[in-house]
């Protein structure tokens, strides 16, 4: 499944980190960062979500790493030797099978019966269109049929979906206690409370986004049908699934033209995405802009210092956009 336009970098860099780590040989050093904890668990996440998910259910028992680096896009994500090495190491990887090529890769090749792919447990029942594609990727994408405009593909970003994250948590404990069958009852109880939490947050937000005035949610990039379905919402991506792809002129337009047709008052840009083309959907349609967190990873920018805080954050800027009762 190919999510992202834009991937076959990554993968190449990843390919070329496993034949340097094949020819390195073996090391009785330390090697990487992923295996090497004095006592617990060592766990490899592929990106903030999973990373935040996995120490609050860990705690103590688990030292939790993220191969997305905060700040970074993690769609596109490349890995360097030692991220490779430190996926070998680990206990546990902990990924979203389609959604990071290079981690995909690295999953098949280094971390075998101990990755985890959260995909299953998040049931990823939606889909989203590719509007387009990146510039460096005209050529291949023109001589490949499977990724033809237009195209729906499995729409990844569950996370944003309280109540998806907590079936993937409930999920993580079930794992973490296969490696570690004395942490099963802190596993157990920290999901409970990790669902607890979220499904506050879930009861927040039905409230907070019922009764809007604008149900039409356009946003960067199609990063919000979780958020959308759960809310009673319709999402609008700029650029579809891919914050990589550029839409066309007729596109752009297409979609100024809905903002005015549907009421919209706002288009949202998101953090770690360039916000060039829902700023000039907004300025052709005439409208404000807002800042939304799809929390692929926290920056120094982030509304919030965990995935509780920035969705409460988003909360708040979407009763505004949407004007909210």
């Amino acid at each position: 499944m190919n999510i992202s336009v834009g991937r076959r970098p990554a993968t190449v860099v990843a390919t070329a980190a496993l034949l340097l780590l094949a020819g390195c040989g073996g090391d009785d050093g330390d090697g990487g960062d992923g295996g090497t904890a004095a006592d617990g668990l060592t766990v490899v996440a592929g990106f903030y979500p999973l990373e935040w998910a996995a120490e609050r259910i860990g705690g103590d028992r688990v030292s939790v790493t993220s191969l997305t680096a905060p700040g970074a896009e993690p769609h596109d994500l490349e890995l360097t030797p030692r991220d490779v090495a430190g996926v070998a190491d680990a206990d546990l990887l902990v990924y979203l099978g389609g959604f990071q090529a290079a981690v995909d890769e690295a999953a098949e090749s280094q971390a075998g019966d101990h990755a985890w792919d959260a995909a299953e447990a998040a049931d990823l029942s939606l889909t989203a269109e590719e509007h387009g594609h990146g510039e460096e990727e005209g050529e291949e994408h023109a001589e490949d049929e499977d990724h033809a405009e237009g195209e729906e593909s499995t729409d990844p970003h569950f996370w944003l979906d309280p109540t998806r994250l907590a079936a993937v948590g409930d999920a993580l404990a079930e794992q973490l206690t296969e490696l570690d069958p004395d942490g099963a009852e802190t596993f157990e109880q920290n999901a409970a409370t990790l669902r607890e939490e979220l499904e506050t947050l879930d009861r927040e937000m039905t409230d907070g986004l019922t009764g809007c005035r604008v149900d039409t949610l356009v946003t960067s990039h199609d990063a919000f049908g979780y958020l959308a379905d759960r809310y009673g919402l319709e999402v609008i991506g700029v650029t579809g699934l891919s914050p990589n792809s550029e839409p066309s002129a007729d596109q752009v337009a297409e979609i100024a033209d809905l903002v005015a047709e549907r009421g919209v008052t706002t288009v949202y840009t998101e953090t770690l995405v360039d916000p060039a083309v829902a700023e000039t959907v907004a300025a052709e349609a005439g409208v404000e802009t807002a800042v939304l967190d799809p929390l692929e990873g926290l920056t120094d920018e982030s509304a919030g210092d965990d995935y509780l805080a920035v969705m409460r954050a988003n909360l708040a800027t979407l009763q505004e956009g949407q004007a909210c009762s």
